[in-house]
């Protein structure tokens, strides 16, 4: 049964990730083939990091047929779609973003547990999570949503640790996890929760333009000695 919701959840985080990453190629006005490759990117990459990190060959990609199919088929949809329907899409992305994250999460702690230590869990979970969003942003030439926006990978993190623990083992037990994680992501969408920064863009450029003042300042005092 655990195979079982093993797959339902890959089904669900592919297509959410598949469209995310062909609605993110048109928006950049990509053609037809910038579409696909961005939407596969976003949809295996994450697993193709986890897989390269915990040690499993990266081969096993082409044995996900099934997988490969259903992110075509999902873009292909996404690329066809009356514009209305796309600006529907678009109000709700975080909606979606949230899905994809929670379901491949999910997937990556149950693809480690057993296997790998705890930590290499929570790891699993968060790579599987973010990674094909964070190649997605980069290769839009976007700063990766997960390490500027709200908070973002403590959920996946969470997920992960939840699995390894033994907290959530049947399948309705996952799905409520599943739940629980879309919720929590959304919820700090609204509230705008964020983890602790520091930004030193404002004050390094003040220094810098404090600095040129002194400068400026120095080189109009040696003129004025200098008459």
């Amino acid at each position: 049964m655990n195979m079982d919701i093993f797959t339902v959840f890959s089904i669900i985080g592919t297509i959410a990730f598949a469209v995310s990453g062909a609605i993110v190629a048109m928006e950049e006005e990509y053609d037809i083939l910038g579409v696909y490759v961005l939407g596969l990117v976003t949809a295996f990459g994450g697993g193709v990091i986890r897989n390269l990190l915990i040690g499993v060959p990266i081969t096993t990609i082409w044995t996900q047929g099934m997988l490969l199919k259903t992110a075509v088929i999902a873009m292909t949809v996404a690329f066809v779609l009356p514009l209305k329907w796309i600006r529907t899409w678009k109000k709700s992305e975080a909606f979606f973003d949230a899905i994809g994250l929670s379901a491949f999460a999910i997937q990556g702690a149950l693809y480690a547990t057993g296997k790998y230590p705890l930590s290499a869990v929570i790891v699993a979970a968060m790579l599987t999570g973010i990674g094909g969003g964070m190649i997605r942003d980069v290769l839009a030439g976007r700063k990766p949503l997960v390490l500027r926006d709200e908070i973002y990978a403590v959920w996946a993190m969470s997920a992960g640790a939840a699995i390894g623990l033994g907290w959530f083992r049947s399948p309705v037990e996952l799905l409520i996890l599943f739940a629980a994680v879309i919720l929590f992501r959304m919820l700090s969408v609204h509230y705008g929760w964020r983890l602790p920064r520091r930004s030193l863009k404002y004050a390094l450029s003040q220094s810098v333009f404090a600095e040129d003042e002194r400068t400026a300042a120095k080189k109009e005092h040696k003129e004025g000695v200098g008459l």
